[in-house]
């Protein structure tokens, strides 16, 4: 089983469509960044509906060691989006949740392993958790989630729906 980092909108959405559990019932053990525990922190502070990680056992928050990988990306990723691929380049046989386009162009060119918000619900219907995910999707539509329609289509299509 990889080591699974994720950056902050997985966390988010995951827990807006009250399938934060996949997390750890798929992976085990989730690392995140201590600038991802900020960015949930404050939104929660600015009353978005955030999850307290501090109270889940299987969070592990982690620092990365050296950012300096990332200074080509530093001023248009986010703070959590950098820490994320900078543990991933750090720890071995990792895997980090990202949503945001530039985040995983980069990852790519670093060798990083990634899947996103969308990649852990299809496991998470492949895996036999969830029987369909047509409505997780139309309520990551509601929630905002930035999703087109031939990426709908696709991961549809890879659920069997």
């Amino acid at each position: 089983m990889p080591n699974l980092i994720s950056n902050t909108s997985p966390i988010q959405y995951l827990y807006q469509t009250e399938l934060l559990d996949l997390l750890p019932m798929l992976y085990g053990e989730v690392i995140l960044p201590q600038a991802v525990v900020n960015e949930l922190a404050e939104g929660g502070r600015l009353g978005v509906s955030l999850p307290d990680i501090t109270v889940l056992p299987w969070v592990n928050i982690r620092q990365p060691r050296d950012l300096l990988i990332l200074s080509p990306v530093a001023d248009i990723l986010g703070a959590g989006e950098q820490e994320a691929i900078a543990l991933a380049v750090e720890i071995p046989d990792s895997l980090v949740i990202l949503d945001d386009g530039l985040a995983r162009r980069y990852a790519k060119t670093l060798g990083v392993q990634f899947t996103g918000t969308l990649g852990v619900i299809l496991k998470g219907k492949q895996s036999g958790y969830l029987s369909e995910i047509m409505p997780v999707l139309d309520r990551l539509d509601s929630l905002g989630f930035r999703l087109d329609s031939s990426t709908r289509a696709s991961v549809l299509r890879l659920a069997g729906e």
